[in-house]
């Protein structure tokens, strides 16, 4: 076995497993461990003062730090061109949020080349990496033509496996007053077009973008083709969003800020996970969703960035979690599981957002004792070390 082959990451203040079988609590927390990696694979994870034989290799000094699962950030548009800075000083003056919006990136990305996309696009999961960010969902959505559906997906498929076809975003501007002519479109030579490159299909059912009947039309079509669904669900107001992920069994249904007492007994009742999209309400100044209500209830809760120009232009998933324990009534230990294993159960990953034995070796080290100063030191990197499979990927500044 070569040193690169195998890791001992020792000295760890605490590491975050996931694991309730493998550690203190429903998170598996253990305190003063280590944590040792073989061909990519977490191999074992344990206290310092059990570290078995057999554990030669690359040694890492944690340093007291942390170590937690590498965040699975579950929504995000990572394909687009074009700035709409504008219209967030917007709203921050008062004017509300509108899906319309969406129309404004559109023209944008269809007017840039290839390399323009590919470039953003590579900064941006770099900028997620940086932060700990070591899976990523990337959805189409922002071309809105067979050519241009085609062409987001063929440049996600560079940088993620986690790819999603939003055909189904908006209706364009030339289908202005003919949705239903556009959803012919979507479920017809678009999706045909599409479906060789994802794995997902998502929906917009909300004011402004896809009523109920248009959803489950699009969705159906998608999974005839072999696509799982997803659906981007009461963001703006309540509606059909919910009953229609539950319905088609989704796999998530993302946003769900405005819930009824029926959403959320289907939630619970249900396999899909309720992902939540903090970025969204911050740079919307929308209300929060609740997610104290939804853990309560018992529904499964995943966190994610949803990274995209116009209402949430970031990729910490750090910033999410800290505002999840602000504002959305998530405990730290909740918002950091709901990151990571939570992402994983949203993209129907048992590989990833935990570090059992046999997990892949996508980790991250903080320095910091622990992982609640993720929320009690928002805004400062905190990050010292990201591995993906085994290899570190990245060294940060953190102490």
């Amino acid at each position: 076995m070569s040193a690169e082959d195998a890791v001992l990451i020792d000295n760890i203040g605490e590491l975050v497993t996931n694991d309730p079988t493998h550690g203190d609590g429903p998170h598996g927390v253990i305190a003063d461990a280590a944590l040792f990696v073989r061909d990519g694979i977490v191999a074992w994870a344990g206290r310092r003062a059990d570290i078995p034989q057999g554990t030669d290799g690359a040694r890492v000094d944690a340093g007291g730090g942390t170590v937690l699962p590498g965040f699975v950030d579950s929504h995000a548009h990572l394909v687009f061109a074009g700035d709409r800075a504008p219209e967030f000083a917007a709203r921050m003056s008062g004017s509300p949020y509108a899906a319309g919006g969406i129309r404004t990136t559109v023209a944008a990305t269809r007017s840039a080349p290839d390399d323009v996309l590919r470039a953003r696009l590579g900064e941006l999961v770099a900028e997620a990496l940086r932060s700990g960010t070591t899976t990523i969902e990337c959805k189409s959505g922002y071309g809105l033509t067979v050519a241009d559906e085609v062409r987001s997906l063929r440049l996600a498929a560079e940088v993620t496996d986690e790819l999603t076809f939003l055909g189904a975003h908006v209706v364009p501007e030339e289908y202005s007053g003919r949705a239903d002519d556009y959803v012919a479109l979507v479920v017809g030579e678009m999706l045909d077009a599409c479906a060789p490159y994802a794995k997902w299909i998502d929906v917009f059912c909300d004011r402004g973008a896809f009523d109920g009947e248009q959803a489950r039309e699009i969705l159906r079509a998608g999974v005839a083709r072999g696509l799982v669904p997803r659906v981007h669900a009461n963001q703006l107001q309540t509606g059909d969003g919910v009953q229609v992920a539950v319905e088609f069994d989704a796999a998530s249904a993302d946003h769900v800020s405005h819930l009824t007492g029926s959403d959320i007994e289907a939630l619970a009742a249900s396999r899909t996970v309720a992902t939540l999209l903090p970025g969204a309400e911050f740079s919307t100044r929308a209300a929060y969703p609740d997610a104290r209500r939804l853990l309560d209830a018992g529904v499964t809760v995943a966190l994610a960035t949803d990274c995209n120009p116009g209402s949430s232009f970031t990729t910490s998933m750090p910033f999410c979690v800290a505002i999840a324990v602000r504002d959305m009534g998530m405990t730290p230990r909740e918002a950091v599981w709901s990151a990571t294993e939570g992402g994983a159960k949203a993209l129907r990953r048992e590989d990833v957002g935990h570090l059992r034995v046999g997990a892949r070796a996508d980790l991250l080290l903080l320095g910091a004792p622990s992982a609640v100063h993720l929320a009690y030191r928002p805004g400062v990197d905190l990050v010292s070390g990201v591995w993906r499979s085994g290899q570190r990927v990245h060294v940060g500044s953190a102490r």
